[in-house]
Formats: C-alpha cells, sequence, structure tokens
C-alpha cells in the first residue's frame, strides 16, 4: 500500500515518510489534513473563529436565543474536520493512492454545493472561498495524480 508497516501490536512504522515526501500528490493530502486539523481545533476551542472565518456575523454568545444551535453544529462540523484531517494525514503517511484518487471528485462536489448555497442566498458570498479552497485543492492533487502517473523519464524530461 505504501511506505509504512504496521508491526505488532498494530504500531505503524513510516519509514521513509519522515525524511522526505516524494509524491507532490501525496504532499497535497497532508497539507489539506494538516489544515483540516488545525481549523477543526480551532473551531472546537473557539467556535466564534469558524464563524469570522468564513464571513458570518459573529453573535455574542448572551445574546443567543434559547433553542439557538449554532455553536453546537459547529463545534460538530469542527469535530468532523479535525477527524476528516486525521484521515487525511493517514492517508497521507499510508500512502493510500485511491484515497488521493477518490478526494478530487469529492472535493469538487463540494466546492459546486458550496457555490450554490451562495448563489441561492443561503451562505454569505465569501463563502465562496471555501469552495474556491476545495476546488484548489482538488486540482492541485488531480494535477499532481496524472503528473505522476506519466512514465518516469517523460517526467524528468519536462521538469
Amino acid at each position: 500500500m505504501g511506505d509504512a508497516n504496521v508491526g505488532p501490536g498494530g504500531h505503524i512504522s513510516t519509514g521513509r515518510f519522515a525524511a522526505t515526501v516524494r509524491s507532490p500528490a501525496r504532499l497535497t493530502i497532508l497539507v489539506f489534513g494538516g489544515l483540516a486539523a488545525l481549523l477543526g481545533l480551532i473551531g472546537l476551542v473557539h467556535p466564534e473563529a469558524t464563524l469570522s472565518l468564513l464571513s458570518f456575523d459573529v453573535v455574542e454568545r448572551s445574546t443567543r436565543p434559547p433553542g439557538d444551535y449554532t455553536l453546537v453544529f459547529l463545534i460538530a462540523s469542527s469535530m468532523a474536520a479535525v477527524n476528516m484531517g486525521a484521515y487525511y494525514i493517514l492517508a497521507a503517511v499510508l500512502n493510500v493512492r485511491p484515497f488521493f484518487v477518490w478526494t478530487v471528485p469529492f472535493r469538487v462536489l463540494t466546492f459546486c454545493i458550496f457555490t450554490l448555497a451562495v448563489l441561492r442566498g443561503l451562505a454569505p458570498t465569501g463563502f465562496v472561498a471555501v469552495g474556491a479552497w476545495e476546488l484548489a485543492g482538488a486540482a492541485a492533487t488531480g494535477f499532481a495524480l496524472r503528473y505522476e502517473h506519466r512514465p518516469r523519464a517523460d517526467r524528468v524530461l519536462r521538469s
């Protein structure tokens, strides 16, 4: 599956990964995973920071009416981001190439859904940046996978 080996007791040895990341696709997955986990942790510690990052209006906690579960939803979404970040990081460490491929169409779909939310007036204009980030990540991973799929001699000659 890649560079990692699972040893006794489920211990994972990452081999060469710690020294270098030679695969551009692997690097895109690692970076996205790290950023997702970091932003998720920020949202867990301070959910209002997530609202600010997304260009949403921030309402003081003391003025939120009973039954307003915005912060609960943000905490749940932030935990999902931490988990997703962990999945991406582990996929990069273990070099799970099929995972890299699967992320591309789903990140394009995320771009479409988030952009549609803005166009329908369900999210502020700044939310388009989240969709654009997903599209840029999908493109980076997709192009990196395509580059890595080319014959080695062709990659060296065109570098």
